[in-house]
């Protein structure tokens, strides 16, 4: 199976949280509900920002940051592992 794109527009929501569940920090840190909503699968980051009333640019770039977070501590992690070899 393919990795989602982020950059998709029409990513689900709920597939967002399964990939980067990093992810939903940017949401929950501010109000928003949508991790664990029943409605996640048919909503993406667009329609939660125009619920929310917020910058869909500036949320993106935010939600980018936490997933990136993950790949450099991921990295760093998995190069760790090779010195202690």
């Amino acid at each position: 199976m393919r990795r989602p794109d982020f950059d998709d527009p029409d990513l689900p929501l709920s597939d967002l949280f399964a990939e980067w569940p990093e992810a939903a920090g940017a949401f929950l840190d501010r109000r928003m509900l949508c991790p664990g909503c029943p409605i996640a699968p048919f909503h993406a980051i667009t329609d939660a920002c125009l619920e929310y009333g917020l910058d869909e640019d500036a949320f993106r770039a935010e939600v980018k940051r936490r997933m990136e977070g993950r790949e450099t501590a991921t990295a760093r992690s998995a190069g760790r592992g090779h010195a202690d070899r």
